[in-house]
């Protein structure tokens, strides 16, 4: 089997590439973007994610197998993600410590 041989300037370009967005992600944490940092943080993330796993994983040169294999493992983070949020945000939080009865410093009631 021949392998897909890959020429380093494409390696240093994505280096280059990573490096930028990197860049480009510590200069958005200092913008205030409200509730959209951490929209754009992931945005960058992903990218970078994608340029990883495409070109240094060399995925994007593999067979088709090895393409369904990493699918489905996006699809099984998505399925224990959406489980343990579902779980999470369904549960019934006290925000504030409520009276849950007598506490172990008070005196017992007397009776008389």
């Amino acid at each position: 089997m021949s392998e897909h041989i890959v020429p380093v300037k494409l390696y240093v370009g994505i280096f280059v590439a990573l490096l930028l967005l990197t860049g480009l992600t510590t200069g958005v944490a200092f913008i205030d973007l409200g509730a959209f940092n951490t929209v754009v943080a992931l945005a960058i993330a992903v990218v970078k994610m994608l340029l990883v796993i495409l070109f240094f994983m060399h995925v994007k040169y593999s067979p088709r197998l090895t393409k369904l294999v990493i699918v489905a493992a996006f699809f099984w983070f998505g399925l224990l993600l959406t489980f343990t949020l579902s779980d999470v945000f369904t549960r019934r939080w006290t925000p504030i410590s409520g009276d849950w009865g007598p506490s172990i410093s008070s005196p017992a009631p007397r009776t008389q």
